[in-house]
């Protein structure tokens, strides 16, 4: 490549920077479009939660079959336990907080 063309080349991009500095704002998005690409993306999603499951299936199969062959134990799978989400007590509607209703005591040497 020569200097010429090197030339042209940085040229040409700056000038493609700039007609794309000029182009309008998307339009905003269309809701029924957004719901339908949510669904997709959902299905999509889930699809790939199925193969996961699947691969990894396989690759456990393997693992044991590559060690039986080779006359080892087979390890115990490990259960994980998933800690459980905290309990949050419901508000009854239109009742104060507890804490807002308390109202602190003054102390004695205030007074």
């Amino acid at each position: 490549m020569n200097i010429r063309q090197l030339i042209v080349s940085f040229a040409l991009a700056g000038c493609s920077m700039g007609a794309f500095a000029k182009l309008p704002p998307p339009p905003p998005p269309d809701p029924v479009a957004a719901a339908a690409k949510a669904e997709k993306d959902k299905a999509v999603a889930e699809k790939g939660k199925v193969l996961q499951a699947a691969a990894e299936d396989r690759a456990v199969k393997n693992y044991q079959g590559n060690m039986k062959k080779a006359g080892m134990p087979i390890p115990k799978p490990t259960p994980i336990v998933v800690a459980a989400a905290p309990v949050v007590p419901e508000a009854k509607p239109g009742a104060a907080p507890a804490k807002a209703a308390a109202k602190a005591p003054e102390s004695p040497a205030k007074k």
